[in-house]
């Protein structure tokens, strides 16, 4: 992929976050600052190419152009389907903005319809399995702290692969998560509660997705393996471990919130997510060969599997 294409893509994924016109400010500055933090790409200045998409210099009329190969165009349409799906159903102004998308792109309309699916899939994924068992009276927390542990390790081994839902599949996985720890202390939440928690511990949803997408095109991991969505095992090194420390940062600080009666603060909570997730990325290292284990056993099935909560 040339860095001309490189650069396009990115500049897409931007215009898909801010289609919908209604991302909150503090969504905006993270996404902001991610831009910040991934400008280190030869050639991709980040800073510069979220003010002009911001500024409207940048559109889909002067950057479809730049991507010259089929695999560029249908990357940047998954990564912008994705993007507008991290947080949830899309608006109209979504929809509208993927539908120009993919007619400039020139894409096969079922196939992008295919695709469109399986995100909205994942994003509509209900945050409870089937069947879920009444919380019980007290918390064995080794059993909670293992669920941890195990959802941040298969977060970890979706982080390896280089197809674009994979990555989006984290989210949900990561929700279901804080839904099962709030459960197992008594309470029981639904989708825009489990949202507010993590936005409260700064983690917003399109920017996280921006961000782990971002690292991997821009080390040359996304979309390079063929054969269909999770075609293959990715390279680690583009990898900071980053949705490792994310999911079980998210774990033990939900543990915290629930166990102690929602009492913290925004502050607290931003505070504590920080410091456990630093912990995280010290014990990434000693997990990451389960992590490649996982990765190995993943495919399509398994990952949509997951998500639904198999």
């Amino acid at each position: 992929m040339t860095e001309a294409e490189t650069r396009a893509i990115v500049a897409v994924s931007l215009l898909a976050a801010f289609a919908d016109g209604s991302k909150h400010e503090r969504e905006r500055a993270e996404i902001k600052r991610i831009a910040e933090g991934l400008s280190q790409a030869d050639g991709v200045h980040l800073p510069t190419l979220y003010q002009d998409v911001l500024m409207q210099r940048v559109t889909l009329a002067n950057t479809v152009p730049a991507l010259a190969s089929a695999a560029a165009r249908q990357l940047a349409y998954e990564m912008a389907v994705c993007v507008c799906d991290a947080d949830g159903a899309q608006s109209d102004a979504e929809r509208a903005f993927l539908a120009e998308l993919a007619r400039a792109l020139g894409l096969d309309a079922t196939s992008a319809g295919d695709f469109g699916r399986q995100a909205e899939a994942i994003a509509a994924a209900p945050l409870a399995p089937p069947a879920v068992p009444p919380a019980a009276p007290a918390v064995d927390e080794a059993v909670l702290d293992k669920a941890i542990l195990d959802a941040a390790i298969v977060n970890g081994a979706l982080e390896l692969l280089p197809e674009t839902l994979s990555t989006m599949a984290i989210i949900p996985l990561q929700m279901r998560l804080v839904y099962r720890v709030g459960q197992a202390y008594g309470y029981q939440l639904d989708s825009g509660h489990v949202k507010d928690f993590l936005a409260a511990a700064g983690v917003g949803l399109t920017s996280q997705y921006l961000e782990q997408a971002g690292r991997k095109l821009l080390g040359g991991l996304l979309g390079r393996a063929g054969g269909g969505l999770l075609g293959g095992l990715g390279r680690q090194a583009v990898s900071s471990g980053m949705s490792f420390a994310a999911t079980y940062a998210l774990g033990h600080v939900a543990k915290r919130y629930y166990a102690g009666g929602r009492v913290l603060s925004t502050q607290m909570l931003k505070e504590a997510y920080a410091g456990v997730a630093r912990e995280a990325q010290g014990l990434h290292q000693r997990y990451l060969p389960q992590m490649r284990e996982q990765a190995r056993t993943l495919d399509a099935g398994r990952v949509m599997q997951l998500v639904r909560g198999g």
